[in-house]
């Protein structure tokens, strides 16, 4: 009888982590164009974006397309500085 509890509290805190992960994968990402200050000098310039602007790009990647259909960021978010710094954070621009 013990085993069998056992067998259930593993099967259960299995079941528990597996949700708790996916939970965590799907949580809705922020939108948030500020988000994108770390590639400013990136996408304003030709120097390299930094780790920080990678990490920024890649969490905001699902709010590209809203960006790019407000007309104050799309001039930004849509140059071809943009494209590079996304490309060379291994981020595909995506197509809206």
């Amino acid at each position: 009888m013990k085993m069998k509890a056992t067998h259930i509290a593993a099967v259960f805190c299995t079941l528990l982590v597996v949700l708790l992960a996916k939970s965590q994968v799907s949580m809705a990402v922020t939108c948030s164009p500020v988000q994108l200050s770390a590639c400013v000098s990136a996408i304003t310039t030709s120097s390299p974006p930094t780790q920080l602007c990678c990490t920024k790009i890649k969490e905001q990647k699902p709010c590209l397309c809203q960006y790019l259909k407000n007309p104050n960021l799309k001039k930004f978010v849509d140059s071809p500085n943009a494209r590079r710094v996304a490309n060379t954070c291994k981020t595909p621009f995506p197509k809206c």
